[in-house]
């Protein structure tokens, strides 16, 4: 906000970048927008410093297909524990924190940032992931 009074010249052509992002642009420009976007302060839909970090730890000997299985077996492995962690004696909300004892509060938005990342990673659809993910995670 500070940098938006100080240098509106500068954060409107960042934001009006941001605005223009779609599912349909290519995955560089939007990571190259988001990078920019991210060190502006401005939230993005895909953190680039994860999807960097992500996208360099590839294990030797595997296959991109590998690594997109293992993507997407991650999110079933998040799914079906979540029953398992809504039933933990510590998922219960402590006014104190303002939050749960195992910082459960924060499990939505990490899946989210995860499975974003590693779908741009492996150039998937995300919005697919996530409604398989909600899916699985029904059952």
């Amino acid at each position: 906000q500070v940098f938006s009074q100080h240098c509106p010249f500068l954060m409107g052509p960042i934001e009006c970048l941001t605005d223009v992002v779609t599912p349909d642009t290519d995955i560089q420009v939007t990571l190259s927008i988001f990078e920019v976007a991210s060190a502006a302060g401005i939230p993005c839909e895909v953190d680039p410093a994860l999807v960097n970090v992500l996208g360099g730890t590839r294990t030797e000997g595997s296959s991109p297909e590998e690594d997109y299985k293992v993507s997407c077996l991650l999110l079933v492995f998040v799914a079906v524990t979540l029953p398992l962690m809504a039933a933990d004696p510590a998922s219960l909300y402590n006014p104190e924190l303002d939050g749960y004892n195992n910082n459960l509060h924060c499990l939505a938005r990490a899946i989210v940032q995860v499975s974003a990342a590693l779908f741009t990673v492996h150039n998937k659809n995300i919005e697919t992931h996530l409604k398989e993910f909600l899916l699985v995670s029904a059952l």
